[in-house]
């Protein structure tokens, strides 16, 4: 009998073990889970940011021609509907964002084929917000102050919780 007792006692030990590691695993992938969410939410809009970071950095350097690049005009394809005079309006040393000192970037939001991406100031200046198309990077004007729609604002929680508005 001693036998018997002792394999029985060896299958609830492993049985134990096997109800343990499963735990275990469950726990670190469901923390890999939430982890992962939390990061996509954060960094999707990454590439799109750092154009728009680009721009700022190039008009704080008064390099406006770059600059005006970045919104797909150049000098052999100038943009018809908005040609360099009407950007130097907008951005130039002249215009109302004339100090991009105080320029950083806000709230970024997917939507569609492309991201908005604010830009909001430390004076009290009214936020920008530009369009950065996805696929080609290009900036413009956003059609709209805020993505049309209802969503989940995941991203804008987790960015509220660590002080980025």
């Amino acid at each position: 009998m001693s036998s018997y007792l002792e394999a029985y006692g060896e299958a609830e030990a492993r049985h134990e073990k096997r109800i343990r590691t499963v735990k275990i695993s469950s726990i670190v992938l469901g923390c890999l889970l939430v982890a992962g969410l939390i990061f996509y939410n954060i960094f999707r809009n990454y590439g799109e940011e750092q154009q728009a970071k680009t721009f700022i950095d190039l008009l704080r350097g008064h390099n406006y021609q770059r600059a005006y690049q970045l919104w797909g005009c150049t000098d052999a394809n100038p943009c018809a509907a908005y040609p360099f005079s009407k950007f130097l309006e907008d951005w130039g040393p002249q215009s109302v964002h004339a100090d991009q000192s105080s320029a950083h970037i806000g709230m970024s939001e997917s939507c569609g084929s492309g991201v908005e991406v604010r830009i909001d100031y430390k004076s009290s200046e009214e936020p920008v917000p530009l369009w950065v198309e996805r696929g080609t990077k290009i900036i413009s004007f956003a059609p709209y102050a805020e993505c049309p729609g209802r969503r989940l604002r995941i991203g804008a929680f987790f960015r509220s919780l660590f002080g980025r508005s």
